[in-house]
């Protein structure tokens, strides 16, 4: 799948996500390589899951044995999904991986389908209307097939394993929401609304390491 009109092409990949080597996984810091199209910050993340094998409901529908990873904020009920800045020198896929290592521990097999693209603002941005603070978000599905005990961020977020019934009600953005629906499209067979050409005048490129959206 590619976006095209800014140069820039997103190409289609499905790949397991690369181990590390044997030196400590850290997190990476600042905005020094993070893209920007016409002021939005780019971003990637995933849906991370499994399918239970057994499961207490004896169901035959493929959904009813899925179960995804979300991880928790401090102080909060709701959940997230593993999501954070794309950068220059990977490709949304690799992205959202490196997130959902660094986020929630765990490493995967990330689907080549791109479930959507939304746009959203940082918390500390809701209430303007200007563009600082606005992203625009790439999310995936990522098949985990091994969790880390230890991980970048495990003091900043806890991981938990819920039932798709149970995500859509701890989502914290109606967005999360909707790429929950492209991901149960996406796992059944059915289609995945397409990826949105980028503008003429998108800027990928631009480096803005002041910039202060907190997505």
């Amino acid at each position: 799948m590619a976006l095209s009109g800014g140069g820039f092409e997103v190409k289609s990949f499905s790949f397991r996500c690369a181990r590390m080597s044997s030196s400590p996984l850290l997190s990476r810091k600042g905005r020094q390589q993070q893209r920007y199209d016409n002021q939005r910050r780019l971003v990637a993340g995933c849906i991370p899951y499994k399918l239970n094998r057994e499961d207490d409901t004896q169901s035959d529908d493929l959904l009813d044995r899925v179960e995804v990873l979300m991880i928790s904020s401090p102080g909060r009920y709701d959940l997230i999904f593993p999501k954070g800045g794309w950068e220059t020198d990977e490709t949304a896929g690799e992205a959202a991986c490196r997130e959902a290592l660094e986020e929630a521990g765990v490493r995967g097999i990330l689907n080549d389908t791109v479930l959507g693209v939304w746009e959203f603002r940082s918390k500390s941005t809701q209430d303007t209307c200007s563009l600082e603070g606005a992203c625009r978000g790439y999310m995936f599905a990522l098949e985990v097939t091994e969790e880390l005990e230890c991980y970048p961020e495990k003091d900043c977020h806890e991981r938990k394993w819920v039932h798709l019934a149970e995500a859509y009600k701890r989502c914290r953005y109606d967005w999360m929401r909707e790429a929950l629906n492209s991901f149960k499209n996406l796992l059944t067979g059915k289609p995945v609304s397409t990826v949105p050409e980028l503008s003429e005048s998108s800027s990928l490129w631009i480096v803005k390491p002041n910039a202060i959206a907190l997505c």
